[in-house]
């Protein structure tokens, strides 16, 4: 691995288990401002503190939540977007580029990609000459991967998480990003399908901060390398003790239980 990568990786991911806490704060442009994103500084704050390893942006926040002081926390700059407000949300388009994200001082660069949606083939040629140009720099990517078009019945099926991971894999990302198929069993097949890291979405907000603790702790069983989770984070009503619990579970091999008597 190109060095400026590998040092990188290591400011993302935990440099002893290979496994790393994400927190996305993209949301705004998709749906505006909401909950939890309104006063970013103090958002980054609490997930720093509760231990993430990284915070995911557009180029334009990082001016509104930079801090001095406190934990360190990881940047990845999100090139990809479309609102709510388009008749093809699942269109992305891209918003910038590696050299903003270097500019920013950023860590890694992330992409999504919606495999399905009319637009596939826009999508997947912007992640292939990203993760060209990225690895170039030796800048990490990661690969936000889904099927989501009209022809996709459940885009949580084991068969098509496993092939959304691997097409994440296979153009060049260095960490890939899928739903949780719901049981350990179906997710190791989707690990198993990739030689990158795989990291979970948290999907839609989850009644009880069990099913979170629960989904991400049956994901490390199953070979997962941790989390990139938004809504159930900066939504909870103490963003800091919501991470640090999962911290716990991610970096330190606690249970369910033992995690959830921190919350």
């Amino acid at each position: 691995m190109h060095l400026g990568k590998a040092i990188r990786m290591e400011r993302i991911m935990n440099r002893n288990n290979g496994r790393t806490i994400v927190v996305p704060l993209d949301h705004g442009v998709t749906v505006g401002p909401i909950y939890g994103l309104i006063d970013l500084r103090e958002t980054v704050n609490q997930v720093a503190e509760g231990g993430a390893n990284a915070m995911l942006m557009h180029k334009g926040i990082p001016r509104c939540s930079h801090r001095a002081g406190g934990k360190d926390i990881g940047l990845i700059i999100h090139l990809s977007a479309s609102t709510s407000l388009s008749p093809h949300p699942n269109a992305k388009t891209l918003v910038g580029t590696v050299s903003d994200a270097l500019k920013l001082g950023a860590d890694a660069i992330s992409v999504h990609v919606n495999l399905g949606d009319e637009t596939e083939s826009h999508m997947l040629s912007d992640l292939g000459a990203l993760c060209s140009e990225a690895n170039e720099w030796g800048m990490p990517v990661l690969a936000m991967m889904y099927a989501r078009g009209h022809k996709i019945e459940n885009e949580y099926d084991p068969q098509v998480v496993a092939h959304c991971a691997r097409v994440g894999v296979e153009l060049g990302a260095d960490i890939v990003k899928v739903n949780y198929t719901g049981d350990p069993e179906s997710f190791k097949a989707v690990v198993e399908g990739c030689c990158v890291p795989v990291v979970i979405a948290g999907g839609p907000k989850l009644e009880s901060d069990r099913d979170l603790v629960q989904m991400v702790y049956d994901s490390i069983q199953a070979g997962g390398s941790g989390l990139s989770v938004g809504r159930n984070v900066f939504q909870h009503k103490n963003p800091a003790k919501i991470v640090a619990a999962l911290n716990k579970v991610v970096h330190e091999n606690w249970d369910v239980d033992a995690a959830m008597r921190l919350l």
